[in-house]
């Protein structure tokens, strides 16, 4: 089992997947070989299993464990994984599985007040964030692997890098998303507390970040380099999962989902606010003031337009104007 999972994180990090994804994939090869040595009462190598027994696991979640579209979408992947880059004997079509079925549902969006209230319950670093997940369209990874480098104030405008679903790799596709006006001053003066926190960490022997893939063989400086800075550091120098190294890493998503849920709760919001929900209420309300469908797909950084086409439904039916008969009663 440990050399089986060792190899499983070697091929992840040969194509720099990201430390939760390789994570995630190394789990559930633990666990689909558990689920089987069960069954069989010993240890059965998984090349020794193939297709038939990836769909018995798989419709064991489906049918056994009731577990959603995602999470079983997410067990394949990471099987397929494990036969095809950790294994080298890639699976054939499985004929056999049963596929979860993601339900249909509308994205939770916030009134325009309902943001306005929860923005102003954001305190610190936390309201920058939200406001770039409102302003900005961001999704919260997206704005917390910001460097200092990706934010040009002057233009008015942030680089995102690889985002979610895209490939991975140094062929991974960066894009362009707006930069608000109104957090440009704050923005501002955020960046230069944290220049002076890196100083800090120059001065205290520390100061290095993670870089992406073989950068820092290429240009060994980099690391120390303001620029490369996370735009949102974390408070505390943490050690690397994989390499040991002491680093200032970024933010804690969960840090920020905690203070958009406290902030709802403050605000009397009782839809289910999450940091996602600001970017759903970016697109819809783009759409509801007019903005075309292709440019906000931009702006969101999707691939396929009939990803954004949900926003744009649910800007249609939130301008509904049809009067209920109930209202022409005379009761």
């Amino acid at each position: 089992m440990s050399a089986l999972l060792d190899a499983v994180r070697a091929a992840a990090r040969t194509r720099h997947l990201s430390y939760r994804t390789e994570q995630a994939y190394v789990r559930w090869a633990e666990r689909f070989v558990r689920f089987h040595a069960r069954r069989a009462g010993r240890f059965v190598h998984p090349r020794d299993l193939r297709e038939p027994a990836v769909e018995a696991f798989l419709n064991h979640l489906a049918n056994d464990r009731d577990v959603a579209a995602s999470t079983q979408t997410q067990a394949l992947s990471a099987l397929l994984f494990l036969y095809d880059a950790a294994l080298g004997d890639p699976l054939d079509t499985m004929a056999g599985l049963t596929r979860v079925r993601k339900p249909a549902r509308i994205p939770t969006v916030l009134t325009r007040a309902e943001v306005a209230a929860l923005l102003c319950g954001f305190r610190g670093v936390h309201r920058i964030v939200g406001g770039l997940l409102y302003g900005a369209g961001l999704r919260v990874s997206g704005a917390l692997r910001l460097r200092v480098k990706d934010v040009d104030l002057d233009r008015r405008q942030l680089t995102v890098h690889r985002g979610k679903g895209e490939r991975a790799g140094p062929r991974a596709k960066d894009r362009v998303a707006l930069l608000p006006e109104r957090l440009v001053g704050p923005l501002r003066a955020h960046l230069d507390e944290v220049a002076d926190l890196h100083r800090r960490d120059l001065a205290d022997g520390h100061g290095d970040v993670p870089l992406p893939h073989a950068y820092v063989r290429k240009h060994p400086g980099a690391a120390r380099a303001l620029g490369w800075q996370f735009a949102f550091p974390s408070a505390r120098v943490s050690a690397d999962p994989r390499t040991g190294l002491l680093h200032r890493h970024h933010l804690s998503p969960s840090a920020v989902q905690t203070a958009v849920r406290k902030a709802a709760r403050a605000a009397g919001i009782a839809k289910r606010a999450t940091p996602h929900t600001l970017r759903h209420s970016f697109a819809t309300h783009l759409l509801e003031d007019g903005v075309d469908v292709r440019t906000v797909q931009h702006l969101l950084g999707h691939a396929k337009l009939a990803t954004t086409q949900v926003y744009l439904h649910v800007a249609q039916h939130t301008g509904i104007r049809v009067r209920s008969p109930l209202d022409r009663l005379d009761v």
